[in-house]
C-alpha cells in the first residue's frame, strides 16, 4: 500500500470515527434530555387533570364564564381559556405550609406526594420502552449488517432518530410520548449496533480499537453528559418543544454527513460469514461480559426515573436541578472513558471492569444519604467513572472474544453489547419503578449496589480467555506466510492484527 493510500485510509477511518461519535452523541442527548422534562410533564398534566376532575365535579356543568384548563405544547405552564376567548398564564402555587421545614424554596414543592410516588412506575415504564423495543431489535440487526453492510442501517437509524426526536417535540399525551420512546429504540439499535461493528471493522489492531471504541463512547458519553441540564435548563426557561427541535437540527448535520462519506445506497456485504447470533450467545466469555455492561448501566438507568421524583418528594428540588443533578455523573462518564479507552488496555480490562462494578456498587449505595443537591456530587460523580470504566473495557473485549475464540465479523457480537446495554435500561426504570414505589428509593440503590459488588468478581474469568485452537493454528501458519512474502493480507478468515496467545486484554 503507497503512502498516499494509507493517508487515505487514515483520513477515512477518522471520519467514520466521527460519525459514529456524532450518532452516539445525538441518540444519548435524546435519551438523556427527557430525564429532567418527563417527570415534571407527567406530573403537571396528571395535577392539571385532577384539578378539572374536581372542578367538574363540583359544579356539574360548566357555566358560560367558566374557565378550562389546556395544557400548552410550547410551555410548562397552565392556561385558561374562557368566554371572552382571552389566554393567560398562571401559576399553581401550593401553600407554603405544604412545604418540609428548612427547605429553601417551597413552591417548588410538589403539590400532591400520592400523586408524585404514584409517578415512579408511569415514568419508568416510558423510559424502559425504548430500551425494550432496542432489546427486541437488536437480534435482527446484527445479522443483517453481516448481510448488507454497516451503512444503510447506520442511516436507517438517522430517519428514525429524527423521526422520535420531532414526536418528543410536539406530543402532548403520555401515549405519544411513549410511542416517541418506542422509535427511538428502533433508531438506536441501527445507529449503536451498526456504528460498533464498522468502528471494529476498520480498526483492526486491538489496542488501536480499544482507542477509537473509547472516543466513540465518548459521544455516548457527551450525549448523556450534556442532556439532562440542557433539557432542564431549556425546559423551564423556553418550553418543552425547543430541546427537541435543536435536536431534530443536529440530527439533519449528521444525515447529511452520511450521504457524503458512507453513502448508505450501497450494499457492501461481510467478505465472510460471520458466527451466528445464538453461537455468540452461548459463549460464557461473551455473556460475562455482556452482563458487566447491563448490570453497570442498570444502576444509572434505575437512577434516571426515580433521581428526579425522590429529589422533588425530599428536596423540593427546582425544575433545572433535576436535570443538573445528573452532570457529576455524566462528566465523570466522559472522563472515565477517555482515559481507560487506552489505559484498560495495559492494566488488564478484566481489571478494569471488576474495579469499576466495585466502584458502582459503593456509589449508588451512597446516593439517598445526600440531602441536598450538593451531596449528591460525590456519589454520582463515582457512578459515572464507574460505568466509563467499565463500559470502554466492555465494548472492545467484545470485538477481542470474537476474534480470538470466532470468525471475525462484528455485526452480531455488538448486538449482543447492544442488548446488554438495553437489558439494563429496560429491566432498570421498569423495575426500579415498582421498587421504589413499594420499599422506597434507599433500598432500590441498595439492592442494585450490592448487585454490582456480587457480579464484579465473575471479571476474572476474562482475564485470559482461551481460544480456539484450529483458528490460533491457522493465525500461526498465516504470519509465517507473511514473514516470507512481506505482505498481510486481510482478508484471511484470521485476524492477523494481534497474536492471541501473547495479548492478554
Amino acid at each position: 500500500m503507497s503512502q498516499g493510500e494509507m493517508k487515505n485510509e487514515r483520513q477515512s477511518r477518522r471520519l467514520i470515527l466521527f460519525i459514529v461519535f456524532v450518532a452516539l452523541l445525538l441518540d444519548n442527548m435524546l435519551l438523556t434530555v427527557v430525564v429532567p422534562i418527563i417527570p415534571s410533564y407527567l406530573y403537571n398534566l396528571d395535577e392539571s387533570a385532577d384539578v378539572a376532575l374536581k372542578n367538574d365535579s363540583q359544579s356539574g356543568q360548566s357555566a358560560p364564564g367558566s374557565f378550562h384548563s389546556i395544557v400548552s405544547l410550547y410551555d410548562n405552564s397552565v392556561r385558561l381559556s374562557g368566554a371572552n376567548s382571552t389566554v393567560r398564564s398562571v401559576e399553581r402555587v401550593p401553600p407554603t405550609a405544604a412545604a418540609p421545614a428548612g427547605l429553601q424554596n417551597s413552591s417548588d414543592c410538589p403539590h400532591s406526594s400520592s400523586t408524585l410516588v404514584n409517578e415512579n412506575v408511569k415514568v419508568g415504564m416510558l423510559f424502559a420502552s425504548k430500551a425494550t423495543v432496542q432489546l427486541l431489535t437488536n437480534p435482527f440487526i446484527g445479522p443483517l449488517t453481516n448481510r448488507i453492510g454497516y451503512q444503510m442501517p447506520i442511516f436507517v437509524g438517522f430517519c428514525i432518530m429524527f423521526l422520535s426526536t420531532i414526536m418528543f417535540a410536539f406530543s402532548s399525551s403520555y401515549a405519544l410520548l411513549f410511542v416517541a420512546r418506542s422509535l427511538q429504540g428502533v433508531g438506536s439499535s441501527c445507529s449503536s449496533v451498526a456504528g460498533m461493528g464498522m468502528l471494529a471493522s476498520v480498526y483492526t489492531d486491538d489496542e488501536e480499537r480499544g482507542h477509537a471504541i473509547g472516543i466513540a463512547l465518548g459521544g455516548l458519553a457527551m450525549g448523556v453528559l450534556v442532556g439532562p441540564p440542557f433539557g432542564s435548563v431549556m425546559y423551564e426557561f423556553v418550553g418543552k418543544t425547543a430541546p427537541f427541535l435543536i435536536l431534530a437540527f443536529l440530527a439533519l448535520f449528521d444525515g447529511a454527513l452520511q450521504l457524503v462519506v458512507l453513502q448508505p445506497t450501497k450494499v457492501e456485504p461481510e467478505s465472510q460469514k460471520g458466527t451466528p447470533l445464538f453461537t455468540l450467545m452461548k459463549d460464557p466469555y461473551i455473556l460475562i461480559a455482556a452482563g458487566a455492561i447491563c448490570f453497570g448501566n442498570m444502576a444509572i438507568a434505575m437512577m434516571e426515573p426515580t433521581l428526579p421524583i425522590w429529589m422533588m418528594e425530599t428536596m423540593c428540588a427546582r425544575k433545572w436541578q433535576l436535570g443538573v443533578a445528573f452532570l457529576p455523573a455524566s462528566v465523570s462518564y466522559l472522563i472515565g472513558t477517555y482515559i481507560f479507552g487506552s489505559l484498560a488496555h495495559r492494566m488488564g480490562r478484566w481489571l478494569c471492569a471488576l474495579v469499576g462494578m466495585v466502584v458502582v456498587g459503593i456509589s449508588v449505595i451512597c446516593v439517598p444519604f445526600a440531602s441536598n443537591i450538593y451531596g449528591l456530587i460525590l456519589p454520582n460523580f463515582g457512578v459515572g467513572f464507574a460505568i466509563g470504566m467499565v463500559d470502554s473495557s466492555m465494548m472492545p473485549i467484545m470485538g477481542y472474544l470474537v476474534d480470538l475464540r470466532h470468525v471475525s465479523v462484528y455485526g452480531s457480537v455488538y448486538a449482543i453489547a447492544d442488548v446488554a446495554f438495553c437489558m439494563g435500561f429496560a429491566l432498570g426504570p421498569s423495575i426500579g419503578g415498582s421498587i421504589a414505589e413499594s420499599i422506597g428509593f434507599p433500598w432500590l440503590m441498595t439492592i442494585i449496589g450490592i448487585v454490582d459488588v456480587l457480579f464484579s468478581p465473575l471479571c476474572i474469568f476474562l482475564r485470559n480467555p482461551p481460544g480456539q485452537e484450529e483458528k490460533i493454528v491457522r493465525f500461526s501458519a498465516h504470519c509465517f506466510k507473511s514473514s516470507l512474502t512481506g505482505k498481510v493480507d486481510f482478508n484471511e478468515d484470521s485476524s492477523p492484527h494481534t497474536d492471541h496467545r501473547a495479548v492478554v486484554p
